[in-house]
């Protein structure tokens, strides 16, 4: 089972931009599905859709704001991307960082205002079109949200939200292929949500029909979310570009 997800948020300028693809999707991503317990990768790019303007964004200059693309990787557990201790200790790189060529650094060099998150899985549930995910792959269209909450007392009531509604919701929203819960151990938000659509409209289409699912959630819904930080752009509604 893929317990762990890496996501890398990045920008990239537009100089540069097709070699950079190129190579991510020939050379970087082969390279990282080599790695003992990588289980698949894929690769997104931003569908450009404004959020709504219930959510609250982050402002410290300190967290990266990249939205355009999303690299992300599934794992057996967290402790695939784990470097080796020794690295730590001796302020070395590590044995993954000393395999990169030349050009793998300059390419990595071109993301700008790059996020990393390294998360476990909480919990999933299956939508109707489970079957249409093809292979290990996330779906065609991803929603992830990441954020933080306000109070202990605020993620108790989320993990009631998240269990009793939003799964049993997604688990009959037409279009929909899967939901995941995450937790963060590593990355600035402690929380994220990853929802997988067969495409862009059927996502859409979904989210419109979900207060018809659970009309009593909605007010729920519309009463914590501003008491929740997001990272920039979060909700990220993405498109595959990765595998094709």
């Amino acid at each position: 089972m893929d317990k762990a997800l890496w996501i890398s948020w990045y920008d990239l300028p537009a100089e540069g931009r097709e070699e950079y693809l190129a190579w991510a999707h020939e050379t970087y991503i082969p390279k990282l599905l080599q790695r003992p317990g990588v289980l698949w990768s894929a690769h997104y790019a931003s569908a450009k859709l404004p959020t709504t303007h219930r959510i609250r964004h982050t402002t410290d200059p300190a967290v990266p704001g990249a939205t355009e693309y999303m690299l992300i990787v599934g794992a057996e557990s967290s402790h695939v991307f784990s470097k080796d201790a020794r690295s730590f200790a001796a302020r070395q790189p590590s044995s993954w960082e000393a395999s990169l060529s030349a050009k793998d650094r300059r390419m990595l060099s071109a993301r700008r205002g790059e996020r990393l998150s390294i998360l476990t899985e909480e919990a999933r549930v299956d939508g109707p079109e489970a079957a249409q995910r093809g292979g290990r792959a996330l779906g065609p269209c991803i929603q992830l949200g990441s954020y933080n909450a306000e109070s202990c007392e605020l993620e108790e009531e989320l993990l009631a939200w998240y269990a009793d509604w939003r799964f049993p919701a997604m688990a009959r929203l037409p279009g929909c292929i899967g939901m995941r819960k995450m937790v963060s151990v590593v990355g600035w938000a402690k929380h994220a949500v990853l929802y997988e659509f067969v495409s862009v409209e059927a996502r859409a289409e979904g989210v419109a029909k979900v207060p018809q699912l659970y009309p009593e959630m909605e007010a729920w819904t519309n009463r914590f979310i501003p008491h929740l930080v997001h990272s920039a752009g979060s909700p990220n509604v993405a498109r595959r570009i990765w595998p094709e």
